[in-house]
């Protein structure tokens, strides 16, 4: 792609100064005052005679609104502002719980107990029931301990994939309600 010799730069962030295209804008200064509707490069003067810069804060409006701030300083507020964001969203995890169709009481509680941890930290768990051997024509006790695990999580968890077989395995897949 070729750009013409006097096109400005690609930019990221707002417009600023002679980077505003619209011949009007509605100005507000530093102090929050709302300045009216005048002409761009009226506004630019006037906040380069305070020091600062004008910066197009809702290029949407008719006409768009420009602010007197420091570029440098908006820019840098609202990347902190971003990456504090990306901080704190939680991002939804599949954690895999794999039991065997006769499998003993404590055992079960043990991994009950990795279920429910797992659940109300906002993660999705899939159950997975693994047959071996002779335990393949015997499904049902699969289904049977499946069942038990959707019975004993339904206060804190719905089943979003209901139990299924997938060779030699049954899935099953919980979200936290």
């Amino acid at each position: 792609m070729m750009r013409r010799p006097n096109a400005p730069p690609p930019m990221n962030g707002p417009r600023f100064n002679e980077f505003i295209q619209s011949p009007k804008v509605r100005v507000i200064d530093h102090e929050g005052e709302n300045l009216g509707v005048m002409f761009t490069r009226a506004a630019i003067e006037a906040a380069a005679e305070v020091g600062l810069d004008l910066v197009e804060v809702s290029p949407n409006a008719d006409p768009p609104v420009a602010k007197f701030l420091d570029v440098g300083k908006f820019k840098y507020e609202a990347q902190k502002k971003a990456n504090l964001a990306r901080k704190t969203q939680k991002t939804q995890e599949i954690k895999e719980i794999k039991m065997r169709p006769n499998i003993d009481d404590h055992d079960y509680d043990t991994k009950m107990k990795k279920v429910e941890q797992f659940i109300t930290e906002g993660d999705k768990v899939k159950v997975t029931m693994r047959f071996r051997g002779r335990e393949l024509s015997h499904g049902q006790l699969g289904m049977a301990v499946l069942q038990r695990v959707a019975e004993a999580t339904q206060e804190i968890a719905k089943v979003e994939a209901y139990p299924r077989m997938e060779g030699r395995q049954m899935l099953m897949v919980l979200s936290p309600k």
